[in-house]
């Protein structure tokens, strides 16, 4: 064979080889996909603690990140030597891998622009106590206890617009109402004592299956009532702001509740 020939394939083996980077990119993504998922089902299904759930998420980055690269290199340099089949491949290697590396990235932004807390209140000086929902939290990592001044103002500091609702309905019209939204919200509820304007709840993540607790006061205030909410997670020190949405977009649907039936 001649030096000619020998070059030619020699450059169409090398062109092949990184036009094979695209299906080999796509393939990493898969397992990034299976393992990121699998990081999260795998703790709410008791299969390993959720610190095990995070260590495999985080190796599930790494891979989304490998096949991004691969498969990008692969359309780059072996783009004249790919079939369509492999660049579509190459292409849903890229934008998977992206997706998988995105979920932790996400989690760790949203983190760092929150206070690291996990009880949320409307009420800091006497936040609602939990009672039917403590044996559910006994082996829990964090105790049911309020955190105190110390909790209270990284709440407010990061959390201003967590306040109590002023509602010109009586209690018994407001627990009605409160306890109807609470449902519609799709919380599991533990208890509701109209007689101490007490709802508890709770409401569990679907990925990694994390538990947060959630009571709800209804008291007199005047002519009208006025509602307490506390959401508190159950493990980890950082809730990563789910709290305090979920006591945000309950409020504002009460209030749209109660706005509708005055």
């Amino acid at each position: 064979m001649s030096s000619y020939s020998t070059t030619r394939v020699a450059a169409r083996k090398h062109r092949g080889f990184w036009a094979g980077l695209g299906p080999s990119g796509f393939g990493i993504a898969v397992l990034a996909l299976v393992l990121g998922a699998g990081a999260g089902f795998g703790s709410r299904w008791g299969w390993w603690h959720f610190r095990t759930g995070f260590a495999i998420l985080e190796w599930a980055a790494y891979c989304g990140l490998a096949a991004a690269v691969l498969s990008l290199l692969g359309l780059a340099v072996g783009w004249r030597r790919s079939s369509t089949l492999w660049r579509v491949l190459a292409g849903i290697g890229i934008v998977v891998g992206l997706a998988v590396v995105g979920m932790p990235l996400s989690e760790i932004r949203i983190a760092k622009s929150v206070p690291a807390i996990h009880d949320i209140t409307t009420d800091t000086d006497h936040p609602p106590a939990f009672v039917a929902i403590l044996p559910l939290r006994a082996h829990a990592d964090n105790p049911p206890e309020y955190g105190g001044a110390e909790v209270a103002a990284k709440q407010h500091q990061g959390y201003p617009q967590i306040v109590p609702l002023e509602a010109a309905a009586p209690p018994d019209k407001a627990f009605e109402a409160a306890l109807a939204t609470a449902r519609s919200l799709g919380w599991n509820i533990v208890a509701a004592e109209p007689a101490e304007g007490r709802i508890e709840a709770n409401e569990t993540s679907f990925w990694f299956g994390f538990t947060d607790d959630v009571v709800v006061r209804v008291a007199a205030a005047g002519t009208g009532s006025r509602i307490d909410v506390r959401s508190e997670s159950r493990v980890g020190r950082s809730d990563i702001g789910v709290n305090a949405h979920r006591i945000e977009r309950f409020l504002v649907a009460l209030k749209t509740r109660l706005g509708s039936s005055s």
